[in-house]
């Protein structure tokens, strides 16, 4: 996930390995099309940014085994796991299958989607047609309805919690800065608005971490979707400016409006979205991303800071550029804007991760 939306520091399951490598292989005996192997294998995976582990089992086909935290966070629990994953492969989103799950000790047993990021078949020749799979897929998420499926709103409190990650994070914790109250009121200020501008906007099923590191590229077969289990109620154009403002990769804004475009337009046609103007369309992309990028600088910040993964911190500048972009666009940013290129930037240009952020992605 990005940095996923994971949350406060978890405790990691008891289960030891031999003891997930016994549970996987009992589960199998229940599966008859898995060809079990003699000798049973299981080879962690890098993680993503939350505290799930992933082994990859040495089967015919091959599996993953998770081992989810023990918490009290519903988005890390098997069950849930297992039961949101099966409803959105019901609905025709390409999820993993799961094979097996055990709550009690927070144990998954599911598909393993065979291929690459998406990210690492994007090229300006393959861009719009992976990326017009992946709308469509956004598209037929954002049809389901509430009365369907019950998850959390992303609400007031929720959109300016997160923000705050980048005042606690990368502010005060990574750059060692400590904000006036006339700081802390720009911030304020500055959040409150971009918060309002997701409110105003239609509401509809988010699977809030939707960019090119969560889509697998299948040769043959469609898109797969990964790191779902935060999904929630919240504003059309998020997972559209998580996708196409991807803090991994970056493409020209003349193709990104026209993408954004052609998605409200499609939006519009099956009534996800109201007759609105192309200009409040992409105000409410431009600053539903300035609030996403806002909480990834504080997330990729407490990633390297909290949980040692310090990779995050070369996607930084990226995530700078998309921010000032932006923010420099809009009157109600403006000042912020100045702050951080005056007050931060001195700062950040210090540090051993930074590059040019006026150069990132290029």
């Amino acid at each position: 996930m990005v940095a996923g939306e994971a949350g406060e520091m978890s405790s990691i399951s008891e289960v030891s390995i031999e003891q997930l490598s016994q549970w996987v292989s009992k589960e199998l005996d229940n599966h008859s099309l898995i060809q079990k192997p003699s000798n049973l294998v299981l080879t962690p995976l890098s993680g993503d940014a939350g505290f799930r582990q992933y082994f990859r089992a040495n089967t015919q086909p091959a599996l993953l085994a998770v081992m989810a935290p023990k918490t009290e966070g519903v988005s890390e629990s098997a069950d849930y796991f297992s039961s949101l994953s099966g409803f959105l492969r019901h609905q025709g989103i390409p999820t993993p299958m799961v094979l097996s799950c055990d709550g009690g000790q927070n144990l998954l047993l599911i598909e393993c989607f065979e291929g690459c990021d998406l990210c690492d078949e994007l090229s300006s020749e393959t861009a719009d047609i992976l990326y017009g799979e992946a709308l469509l897929i956004l598209l037929r998420l954002q049809q389901i309805s509430s009365s369907q499926l019950s998850v959390a709103q992303y609400d007031t409190v929720l959109l300016d919690k997160e923000m705050r990650l980048f005042q606690e994070w990368f502010v005060q914790q990574l750059l060692g800065y400590e904000l006036s109250e006339a700081e802390e009121a720009l911030l304020d200020q500055t959040f409150q608005f971009l918060v309002s501008q997701a409110q105003e906007q239609p509401q509809v099923l988010v699977h809030r971490d939707y960019h090119s590191r969560n889509l697998i590229y299948r040769e043959g077969e469609s898109l797969g979707v990964i790191d779902f289990q935060d999904a929630v109620w919240g504003p059309i154009t998020y997972d559209l400016v998580s996708l196409l403002r991807d803090c991994y990769i970056r493409w020209s804004p003349e193709q990104v409006k026209q993408w954004a475009l052609g998605y409200g337009n499609m939006a519009y046609e099956l009534d996800l979205l109201p007759m609105v103007s192309s200009q409040q369309f992409l105000q409410w992309f431009d600053t539903m991303g300035l609030q996403r990028h806002i909480k990834v600088l504080g997330i990729f910040a407490r990633l390297s800071l909290r949980d040692n993964k310090h990779r995050y911190l070369d996607d930084l500048p990226l995530v700078m550029r998309y921010t000032l972009d932006v923010a420099e666009q809009y009157p109600e940013t403006k000042e912020f804007t100045l702050w951080f290129q005056q007050t931060l930037l001195p700062k950040i240009e210090q540090q051993s991760w930074y590059s040019d952020y006026r150069m990132a992605g290029e």
